[in-house]
């Protein structure tokens, strides 16, 4: 096959207009922005469409991915293209990529093959520039709060308390932990230890997805807290005085943008939290505009079901108030095997010739993640499809293995999708799976009114199957912080590894009986979750031996090749 960026570069595209016409939209609803192919949809959209019957709400989930990942966002892609093929209208809710994995190693997140969103520069490089209207609104109120400090601290700041980093987009861990205001007072500042985290990881990138209006945007940036006061107190940007800054940086930002597939269906592109670091969930936002623009709204939730899925359950569906109708969990032949523990995917490098032998017994040694995935998205009243996303190195006899393994576990069915090589005709038996399956009937893992610790021990037992959890001294001290500042009816948004169901990522399959640990609690306050912080966590992403961006360049026609 080609090149995902030459695939798409002969993609005929759709003006905007046209694309809004077959979401009931018109000319007044969006503006373009810098391409025919690119529009920002305006926001009061949501008022006018309110009395449209909601579409059917799918979420694009999976098992537990290996370092290459399995193929979340082709499906999503996938499935709308296949779905439009079948006479329906679909919609696609995604988030948008992170330059950080585009010039790392993971790549970046508008699908690929011949199911991506288009146009694919764009959309990998810089899109609207959100990314980066979230990095200055972070980094201005970092700015602000070093500021006040300097300036006398009228608010008495605890400088050792201060919790509000600085972000970039981009993978660098040399700034993980740094010394700032080396100067001295009067050229850097006060000097204190801090660090950055990557933009994806900050708190304003998950406001930025959870707001449901520019006035609830205004609230939560408010409600942030960067800090606590000698006297043990919170301190928050209100008090800082940036709020009305940061309101004015992401009002462009705000606005879910406007993309297309490359079959010319509609794409709602906006915010990009990770789902081990973040909550992992595409904007309520643009949930709640296309929910009312078609038949169908698809979503896809970052990396397995017990990290963005179950996120989407606990965090975002309480937020938008959306209830899930269905769940697609992709599931492939490699990850299976990978998951028996008999072999060692690692990104970039070719995969272990015995992998891409047929071996029923290496799948159904693997099994078990399958298994433990489709319980995970039952257990919060789904009904769970399993989408195989088939690859030429699959044999027939595998894949029956893992329909036989998906129909006994309880999922509603399987299909076998090829979209990546055929576009939405690869995907049309997934298609017609989700216009039969019945509605679910959601409900959310635990109640907020529940303490902390409860909460967290709902999901470390009931999702991810660990025994026990075991916190550290700083960890209690900090829920107990918490709580008596009136933050213990926040949800939970876990950080831990994507690669094993459990936070240690050597544990392959459905891992039980183990302790899940926890070394830090932070509080997102204006995003409205608590993050407990598992194992070696961490939310500033460091760059491979060779990142991607050793081979993206410009050639002499000014296009840029590769970057796919």
């Amino acid at each position: 096959m080609l090149p995902d960026i030459e695939i798409a570069r002969r993609a005929s595209l759709v003006p905007t207009a046209a694309l809004a016409e077959q979401m009931g939209l018109s000319q007044d609803d969006f503006d373009n922005y810098g391409s025919p192919y690119i529009a920002k949809l305006r926001l009061d959209v949501i008022d006018r469409l309110q009395n449209r019957p909601n579409a059917r709400y799918v979420l694009v989930t999976a098992i537990t991915p290996t370092p290459l990942g399995e193929g979340k966002t082709t499906t999503a892609v996938g499935l709308a293209d296949g779905l439009k093929r079948r006479g329906k209208r679909a919609i696609l809710s995604l988030r948008q990529p992170s330059l950080g994995p585009t010039f790392g190693i993971k790549g970046g997140a508008a699908g690929g093959g011949f199911a991506q969103v288009a146009p694919m520069e764009s959309i990998n490089l810089h899109l609207t520039g959100d990314f980066h209207a979230v990095t200055a609104a972070n980094n201005l109120l970092a700015a602000m709060i070093d500021n006040r400090l300097l300036r006398g601290n009228p608010l008495n700041l605890d400088s050792d308390l201060i919790t509000w980093k600085r972000v970039l987009d981009v993978n660098d861990r040399a700034l993980r932990d740094i010394i700032i205001g080396l100067g001295g007072r009067a050229e850097g500042g006060v000097m204190r230890q801090t660090g950055f985290d990557i933009t994806a990881a900050s708190e304003i990138m998950a406001i930025l997805a959870l707001s449901t209006s520019v006035e609830d945007l205004r609230a939560r940036l408010a409600r942030i807290v960067v800090g606590q006061t000698l006297d043990k107190q919170p301190v928050k940007a209100e008090q800082i005085g940036a709020v009305g800054a940061l309101v004015a940086l992401l009002l462009d930002a705000i606005r879910p943008n406007l993309v297309q597939t490359l079959e010319n269906n509609p794409s709602i592109m906006h915010a990009g939290p990770f789902g081990n670091i973040a909550h992992g969930n595409s904007s309520v936002l643009g949930d709640m505009i296309g929910i009312k623009c078609g038949e169908y709204l698809i979503t896809e939730a970052g990396f397995a079901s017990d990290m963005g899925a179950e996120k989407f359950f606990n965090i975002k569906c309480r937020v938008s108030g959306l209830k899930p109708d269905v769940a697609v969990l992709v599931a492939t032949v490699r990850a299976l095997k990978a998951h028996s523990g008999r072999y060692k995917i690692v990104a970039g490098k070719a995969l272990p010739p015995a992998l891409l032998e047929s071996n029923v017994g290496d799948v159904e040694a693997g099994a078990a993640n399958l298994r433990k995935h489709i319980e995970i998205v039952r257990r919060h009243g789904v009904q769970p499809i399993v989408a195989v996303n088939v690859f030429d190195t699959d044999h027939p006899e595998e894949l029956a293995a893992i329909e036989r393994i998906a129909r006994e576990a309880g999922a509603y069915g399987t299909a076998q999708s090829r979209h990546f090589t055929d576009g939405g005709r690869g995907a049309e038996e997934l298609a017609e799976l989700v216009v039969s399956a019945p509605n679910g009937n959601f409900s959310p893992l635990y109640d907020l009114d529940q303490p902390l610790k409860a909460k967290i021990h709902a999901i470390a037992t009931e999702v991810y199957g660990a025994a026990d959890v075991e916190y550290t001294t700083d960890a209690d001290k900090q829920i107990a912080r918490y709580e008596s500042q009136g933050y213990g009816n926040l949800p939970i948004c876990m950080a831990k590894s994507h690669l094993s169901i459990s936070h240690d990522p050597a544990l392959k399959g459905a891992p039980s009986g183990f302790t899940l640990p926890i070394r830090e609690v932070r509080l997102s306050a204006g995003a409205g979750f608590v993050t407990p912080l598992c194992g070696d966590m961490r939310t500033m992403p460091g760059l491979p031996e060779h990142p991607a961006a050793e081979g993206v360049d410009v050639d002499e026609q000014g296009q840029v090749v590769g970057l796919f």
